[in-house]
């Protein structure tokens, strides 16, 4: 299965929603979808969606997804991530009224030169990314929170 989140702010990212579903009908990609759609106002017809997850559903469509389509949100692409999943993060781009500038680009640029998710920055490639990612190997993510933790813990101790 393939989910696909575009987070909660008060954004709209058809861009992508369209995108996908143009490339369910035509048979590219043959995957079951599901979509949280936040704001956006594209409305899939090919696959099935809602607006807005709780966390248990959330967590749930996580925990079924083979791949994630994501935009470039720090929070979306860590989470999964964090569970291993396969990422494919989508920039959402000041040009088409998605975001208020581009940082979405250098965020996820950072995560794909770590070789922890597939960067979409050309929506067109979509649909190949999505056969490609199947086989693509990443690297595992490894937190450095219980280091500088621990390194906090240490600096308070001695002083």
């Amino acid at each position: 299965m393939i989910f696909i989140t575009v987070g909660s702010q008060k954004f709209q990212f058809n861009r992508l929603l369209k995108t996908v579903d143009e490339l369910v009908a035509n048979g590219t990609i043959s995957d079951t979808v599901f979509a949280q759609i936040g704001y956006s106002n594209y409305v899939p017809q090919h696959y099935k969606y809602k607006r807005f997850l709780n966390q248990d559903e959330f967590s749930d469509m996580q925990r079924k997804a083979k791949i994630i389509i994501t935009h470039g949100g720090t929070g979306s692409i860590m989470g999964a991530v964090k569970k291993g999943k396969k990422v494919i993060a989508v920039p959402r781009l000041v040009k088409y009224g998605e975001h208020v500038d581009n940082h979405q680009l250098q965020l996820v640029s950072q995560f794909t030169n770590s070789n922890l998710i597939c960067s979409c920055e050309n929506i067109e490639q979509l649909g190949d990314l999505v056969e490609k990612i199947k086989i693509k190997q990443f690297n595992t993510y490894h937190s450095n929170t219980k280091k500088y933790l621990d390194e906090i813990s240490d600096y308070i101790d001695n002083l």
